[in-house]
């Protein structure tokens, strides 16, 4: 066994385990997030989080060019190029 300091523990109660508050905001780890679990060769086990996009188009302005468009006409459906 590791002589290495325990950041925190958990409970497993039936096949579930919860993350502890400290370790979800210090990872920011959120609801919607994935883990994925690893097994090492020498039996150290490794969580990837990996997480959910947000606020994909949060900082999206816009288009702000000169050129005006008539999208009903100019494009079909799918936004391609009428020609």
């Amino acid at each position: 066994m590791s002589s290495e300091r325990v950041d925190s523990e958990s409970k497993v109660s039936g096949n579930q385990a919860n993350i502890p508050a400290r370790i979800r905001r210090e990872l920011d780890i959120d609801d919607g997030d994935k883990l994925r679990w690893y097994i090492e060769s020498d039996g150290t086990l490794r969580v990837e989080i990996v997480q959910q996009q947000r606020g994909t188009f949060s900082e999206f302005d816009g288009y702000d060019g000169d050129e005006k468009t008539d999208a009903a006409t100019e494009h079909d459906a799918w936004g391609v190029d009428v020609e």
